[in-house]
């Protein structure tokens, strides 16, 4: 089975050099990704629901280069600097999720790459049939 790797256009993905996402044949998975915008800044600093909202509005859209829709979102896993700010990435989650009710779990870390980042989130799919 072929292996795509695809990127984001995060600058660190060039320099360290790893994909953004994977897919082969119908499972696709997308690795840890911040609010790190093109241009390398933070979008969302200190803010966890803008930050979540623009991850999840990021990865929908790799999702759709993998052929992939927000309907075959199978697990969600959110990495957290501070466990309080759950119920506002929440309900960045809400905003896309609700209705399909992916596996969603939030582990409490110390830190991410930088201190401004709140939320590093990955996410598996499976591509199904109509």
């Amino acid at each position: 089975m072929a292996i795509e790797r695809f990127s984001s256009g995060a600058p660190l993905e060039e320099k360290v050099g790893y994909s953004r996402m994977v897919k082969t044949g119908n499972l696709v998975m997308i690795g840890g990704t911040t609010s790190v915008q093109p241009d390398g800044t933070v979008y969302g600093e200190g803010d966890p629901y803008e930050q979540g909202k623009y991850i999840f509005k990021k990865q929908v859209k790799l999702l759709k280069q993998a052929g992939a829709e927000p309907e075959d979102v199978i697990k969600i896993m959110a990495y957290v600097t501070h466990m309080k700010d759950c119920p506002e990435i929440s309900r960045a989650y809400s905003e896309i999720f609700h209705d399909v009710r992916p596996l969603f779990t939030a582990v409490g870390t110390s830190e991410l790459n930088r201190p401004s980042q709140l939320v590093e989130i990955e996410m598996t799919a499976v591509i199904t049939e109509g």
